[in-house]
């Protein structure tokens, strides 16, 4: 038996394609029209010990739809706001073309999907696969003015080479260091053991990074941890999801232990949204086959769609 609804379709979050948050595909990459542009890259071959973070975007994109009701904006009484309203325009732009075995070739086209969004005004936001897919990312703003990156990661991924590697998931934090247009990093979660050895963390602060562990950032308290970013920097955000203790997130290649849960980490991201102009974003390693429960993916996609409320909350208040 089937009802008529005057205002169309019910379109539950377990019906339909799953698109991020179930908004619109775009595939045309040069007619983006959009605030934010969703690109997925299901690339893992930069990984030094569990695959399977290519499968991210797609079970991220899934996890999403939870936060698709079939209507626009989600009311949040504890800040009496209404997030992501009817005119934030969220597209999604499918993902970036991946060749196996072909690093360099992979991250050439992720970066060409991240430059469309750039491109067309919109915020990029890039769901990985592994770290590394964060080198194509920041290459995408050569030109685009000088911005600042929030790590939130367990890992420092200041690698420089290893075996002749460069752009594997150890190394994109030393590789964006290294572009004249990021000024700094600030580099929070960093604990236990790490891809990077001693002499990598000398040479982070020497190139303008800022490293707090969890134990650090929770002292400091989240507010303070905003702070810690330089006043009016434009700030590129990237979060790895094994940032997060493994107890709610155990769904990532490199689980550690010790790691922020939920409210650290959005606390957080609301500070830094309310005090700098977020101009990119990627969340990666959410590698899903390692949780079956799916918590991990659900997690994600919460994390994002709060940032991204919280970033167009902040705008329209200016």
């Amino acid at each position: 038996m089937t009802h008529g609804y005057e205002t169309g379709r019910l379109n539950l979050p377990f019906v339909g394609i799953s698109t991020f948050g179930k908004r619109p595909y775009v595939e045309d990459w040069n007619a983006l029209q959009a605030d934010v542009a969703i690109l997925g890259a299901p690339f893992d071959a930069g990984t030094q010990w569990r695959s399977g973070a290519r499968f991210g975007p797609r079970a991220v994109r899934e996890a999403s739809t939870l936060f698709s009701f079939g209507h626009a904006g989600a009311y949040d009484h504890e800040d009496d706001a209404t997030y992501l309203p009817a005119d934030v325009r969220i597209v999604d732009m499918g993902d970036a073309d991946i060749i196996h075995t072909d690093t360099e070739g992979s991250h050439t086209n992720i970066e060409t999907g991240v430059r469309a969004a750039l491109n067309a005004g919109a915020l990029p936001v890039t769901i990985g696969g592994d770290h590394s897919i964060n080198i194509p990312c920041i290459r995408a703003f050569e030109g685009q003015g000088d911005i600042h990156i929030l790590q939130i990661d367990a890992h420092l991924d200041f690698v420089d080479e290893r075996h002749g590697v460069r752009h594997g998931h150890g190394n994109p934090m030393r590789r964006a260091a290294e572009q004249s247009y990021v000024t700094g990093l600030t580099q929070v979660g960093i604990r236990n053991v790490s891809s990077t050895a001693k002499e990598g963390y000398s040479d982070a602060r020497a190139m303008g990074s800022d490293i707090l562990s969890v134990r650090q950032a929770r002292a400091l308290g989240p507010q303070a941890v905003g702070a810690r970013i330089p006043d009016g920097a434009r700030v590129y955000i990237t979060i790895d999801i094994d940032a997060f203790c493994p107890s709610i997130a155990p769904g990532t290649g490199t689980p550690s232990h010790g790691g922020f849960l939920y409210y650290d980490v959005l606390e957080l991201l609301q500070a830094v949204s309310k005090r700098h102009d977020i101009v990119g974003i990627d969340l990666v390693e959410v590698a899903p086959d390692y949780d079956p429960t799916g918590s991990t993916a659900i997690l994600a996609a919460q994390v994002l769609m709060n940032l991204l409320g919280f970033i167009f909350h902040a705008r329209s208040q200016t």
